[in-house]
C-alpha cells in the first residue's frame, strides 16, 4: 500500500513538472490575458464537467474572493454552478450547448472563455469554445491526453502530457493557482510587496 502511495506521488510531481515545462510561455501568456481582461472591465466564462467543473468553479472562486493577498474581486464566473439554467437548457435543446448558451447570454467581446476537458474532445465544451471564438472573446483551453479538438480550436492551448485523468486534473489545478497568482501579481504588485513584507 506504501508503494501505491508513493508512486502516485512520483508520478502527480513528474506529470506536473513536465506540464510546466512545456508550458512555460503559454502559461505566461495566458496570465497576462487575464490581467488584461480584468484591468479593462471585462469579465472570465470557465466551465468544464465532472472535475473539470469543479476546478471552473474553484479557479472563479480563487478570482472572485481573494488568492493570495487582500485585493479588489475580479469578475469570473463558473458556467457549471446553476442547476436550473444548466438542466433547463439541456432538457429543452441538448447538453451540448449548456455553456454555449450561456457563452450567448453572457459573453461580450474582451471576454476570456476558459474550456477545461481532460480528453480535450467534450462536445460542450468545444461548442462553447467555438461559439466563444465566434463572438470574438480570447479562448483558452486547459486539456490532457494530446490536446484532444480543444487545443487546435482554442486561441491558447495549456496542455498536460499525460492520459491519467487524475494526473491531468491535478495539473490543472496547479496550472489554475499559478495563474491566479500571476494575475495579482501582475495587476496588484504593491499589495503583493506589502503581503510578502510583512510574511
Amino acid at each position: 500500500m506504501k508503494d501505491i502511495v508513493l508512486k502516485n506521488l512520483e508520478d502527480s510531481i513528474r506529470v506536473k513538472e513536465r506540464f510546466i515545462k512545456d508550458n512555460m510561455e503559454a502559461l505566461l501568456r495566458a496570465a497576462r490575458r487575464l490581467a488584461t481582461c480584468f484591468a479593462s472591465g471585462h469579465k472570465l466564462l470557465i466551465f468544464g464537467n465532472g472535475g473539470s467543473a469543479a476546478d471552473a468553479q474553484h479557479i472563479a472562486a480563487e478570482l472572485v474572493n481573494r488568492f493570495l493577498i487582500e485585493r479588489k474581486p475580479l469578475p469570473a464566473l463558473a458556467l457549471t454552478t446553476d442547476t436550473s439554467v444548466l438542466t433547463s437548457i439541456s432538457n429543452d435543446y441538448s447538453f451540448s450547448e449548456v455553456f454555449s448558451r450561456q457563452v450567448r447570454a453572457l459573453g461580450t467581446k474582451g471576454d476570456i472563455a476558459w474550456g477545461i476537458s481532460t480528453s480535450g474532445n467534450s462536445e460542450n465544451v468545444l461548442v462553447a469554445i467555438g461559439t466563444a471564438r465566434d463572438m470574438g472573446l480570447f479562448t483558452i483551453g486547459l486539456t490532457g491526453c494530446g490536446g484532444g479538438e480543444l487545443a487546435r480550436c482554442c486561441d491558447l492551448a495549456l496542455i498536460v502530457d499525460s492520459q491519467a485523468t487524475p494526473r491531468i486534473q491535478e495539473a490543472h489545478i496547479t496550472a489554475g493557482h499559478i495563474l491566479c497568482e500571476l494575475v495579482d501579481r501582475i495587476l496588484f504588485p504593491e499589495a503583493l510587496l506589502k503581503a510578502e513584507s510583512r510574511s
